[in-house]
């Protein structure tokens, strides 16, 4: 959910034209190799912008996974470490393709939501390639011009 609202943040923002000199490309000289896609083409200000928030949001998430919290999905720690709650690991069992849906905030809600966001957004790159469209033109599209 939260990767939705922050597309819809820089949708947003690039159509009120909130990032500064979105058309400026970076000059070579100042940045090298860092403004260049493939060694070929120039990053504008705008790709740059956008680039660097979401290697934040990744990062975030990354960490996320990496130390999660004790209500976390324990996938990546490590059973022999102190403190592993093997108790936990007993009673979770696997949700399945479809998991029962429960009302509310619950753990199965929780996986349906991550599903559905992540088939939103494999819907978006697939059309936006298929379509050769910026996926922000395609996000604002979406939702009916609201952003630009």
């Amino acid at each position: 959910m939260f990767g939705w609202v922050f597309m819809c943040a820089t949708a947003y923002a690039k159509g009120h034209g909130l990032i500064p000199d979105a058309d400026t490309v970076l000059n070579l000289k100042e940045w090298g190799t860092l403004a260049t896609i493939s060694g070929k083409n120039t990053l504008t200000n705008e790709r740059a912008i956008i680039l660097i928030a979401n290697v934040h949001c990744f990062m975030v998430g990354l960490m996320a996974t990496l130390c999660p919290n004790e209500f976390s999905d324990p996938l990546l720690l490590d059973p022999n470490a102190p403190g592993y709650d093997r108790a936990m690991e007993r009673n979770s069992k696997p949700y399945g393709v479809l998991p029962a849906f429960e009302w509310g905030l619950t753990p199965e809600a929780e996986i349906y939501n991550g599903r559905m966001a992540m088939m939103g957004i494999i819907t978006v790159v697939t059309y936006s390639f298929i379509t050769n469209t910026p996926i922000l033109d395609v996000i604002n599209q979406w939702l009916g011009g609201a952003y630009y």
